[in-house]
C-alpha cells in the first residue's frame, strides 16, 4: 500500500512559531561587557538575559573585531592581543592581562606593557 505526502510550503498548523528576536546594540554592549569580566559565568549571563552561550560569544568576537585597532608599521610589535571594548582596553601578555581605560596615555601604557615583559 502506498501513501502519498503532500509537501506545503506554509507553515504547518501546530508547529511552534518562532520568531526572530533582534536587539539592540546598546543591549548586546552591556551584556558583552559584562560578559568580559574576570571570573564571570557566561552561560549563566546568557541564560538570565534569555539567549545562548554561543550567542553571547559570538556578539563578543564581532564587538571585538569592530574595535580593534589596525595594526600599523611604527607600532611595537608585541606578542599578545590587544582587545578594546567600550571604555576599557585589556591586553593579554602571556598569562598577565593589563587593563587600563581607553583614555590612558599611549606612552604611560607602552612603559607598563615594558615592565610587564621584564617582570
Amino acid at each position: 500500500m502506498i501513501h502519498m505526502i503532500e509537501a506545503v510550503t506554509d507553515r504547518l498548523e501546530g508547529s511552534p512559531r518562532q520568531l526572530r528576536r533582534f536587539w539592540s546594540d546598546e543591549f548586546k554592549l552591556e551584556a558583552v561587557e559584562e560578559a568580559c569580566r574576570p571570573g564571570v559565568n557566561i552561560s549563566a549571563i546568557a541564560r538570565r538575559i534569555g539567549i545562548t552561550p554561543s550567542q553571547l560569544y559570538r556578539w563578543r568576537r564581532d564587538l571585538v573585531n569592530e574595535s580593534a585597532p589596525e595594526p600599523s608599521a611604527s607600532a611595537e610589535s608585541q606578542p599578545g592581543s590587544v582587545i578594546a571594548i567600550s571604555s576599557a582596553i585589556e591586553i593579554v601578555i602571556g598569562d598577565i592581562v593589563v587593563r587600563a581605560g581607553a583614555d590612558t596615555d599611549e606612552a604611560h601604557l607602552r612603559r607598563v606593557i615594558r615592565a610587564v615583559r621584564s617582570a
